[in-house]
C-alpha cells in the first residue's frame, strides 16, 4: 500500500449521503485541495431513499445511480483527489457489516495519512440514522489505522491530528448571529474566496435541490450560509483562540 505522494496532509471527508460533502464542507475541500492538499472523500450511500426533485429528473428507481453521477460531478467542482462511494442501503447503513467498513476506512486513512478528518457528530448533527451510523464508523476506523494489531497487510498505521465534527444544523447557527459565542462552534471558516465552486458543487446534486434551496438557495442572506462552514473539535490539538479559522492549525 503506497502513501499519499503529496507532502502536505490531507483531508479526508467521511459523509453518509450524497449531497452532505457539498452541504457540509466544499467550502474547506476547495480551500485544502488550492494549498497542495489530496482531499479524499468516502460516501456510506448512494441515496436512494432521497428525493427525485420537482418535477422529477429521473424515475425513482433510477435515482441511485443518478445521485451517483450527482456526486461524481459535485466531486469534481470541489477537486476531490479520491472518491470511496461504499454503496450501502440508504436508512440501513447502521447494519452495514462493521468489519467491512472499518477494513475501508482503515485502508484510506493509512494510505492518505490525513492530518484532519471530519464527519458528523455522535447524533448525526440531526440524529439522522444514517449520520449516526458513519460518524460510529468513523470513530471505530480512526482508532484502528491508528493501532498495528489492526490490519497489518493496509500498510503503516497511521494517528490523525484531528477529528472534527459537523455541528447541528450550522446554517441556522449562522443565522442566529455571532458564531464565535455558540457552545459546540470550535472552527469559523471563512469560505468567501470559494463560495461559488461551493454552489456550483451543491447545484451537481439537482435531484436534491428541494434540500439545497430549502438550506441556502431560498434565502437572501447567500453571502453569510456559502461564506462559512463550521466544526466542532471531537479531539485534536488545545485551541487557542477558541473558535479557530484554520482546521489544520496545530497539526503540522
Amino acid at each position: 500500500m503506497t502513501e499519499s505522494p503529496s507532502r502536505r496532509s490531507a483531508l479526508l471527508l467521511c459523509f453518509a449521503h450524497p449531497d452532505d460533502e457539498s452541504i457540509f464542507a466544499a467550502g474547506i475541500a476547495c480551500a485544502a485541495t488550492a494549498e497542495g492538499r489530496p482531499v479524499v472523500l468516502v460516501t456510506g450511500t448512494r441515496g436512494e431513499a432521497g428525493k427525485v426533485g420537482e418535477p422529477p429528473v429521473c424515475p425513482r428507481e433510477q435515482l441511485p445511480e443518478v445521485r451517483a453521477r450527482e456526486l461524481d460531478a459535485a466531486a469534481a467542482i470541489m477537486g476531490v483527489t479520491e472518491l470511496r462511494l461504499l454503496g450501502y442501503r440508504d436508512r440501513e447503513l447502521a447494519t452495514a457489516p462493521p468489519d467491512e467498513v472499518r477494513r475501508v476506512l482503515v485502508a484510506t486513512i493509512r494510505r492518505w495519512r490525513p492530518a484532519v478528518v471530519v464527519t458528523f457528530d455522535p447524533h448525526g448533527m440531526n440524529q439522522h440514522a444514517d449520520h449516526i451510523a458513519i460518524s460510529r464508523f468513523v470513530s471505530d476506523g480512526v482508532a484502528a489505522a491508528a493501532d498495528p494489531r489492526w490490519m497489518a497487510e493496509a500498510g503503516k498505521p497511521h494517528t490523525i491530528s484531528r477529528l472534527l465534527w459537523v455541528p447541528r444544523r450550522p446554517w441556522d447557527i449562522l443565522r442566529a448571529g455571532d458564531p464565535t459565542v455558540s457552545p459546540g462552534v470550535d472552527f469559523v471558516v471563512d469560505i468567501r474566496r470559494w463560495s461559488e465552486r461551493k454552489a456550483a458543487a451543491l447545484r451537481a446534486h439537482r435531484s436534491q435541490h428541494l434540500t439545497t434551496d430549502r438550506i441556502f438557495f431560498k434565502h437572501d442572506d447567500l453571502e453569510l450560509t456559502l461564506g462559512f462552514e463550521l466544526f466542532r473539535q471531537g479531539w485534536g490539538p488545545v485551541l487557542r483562540p477558541r473558535p479557530a479559522a484554520d482546521i489544520f492549525e496545530g497539526t503540522e
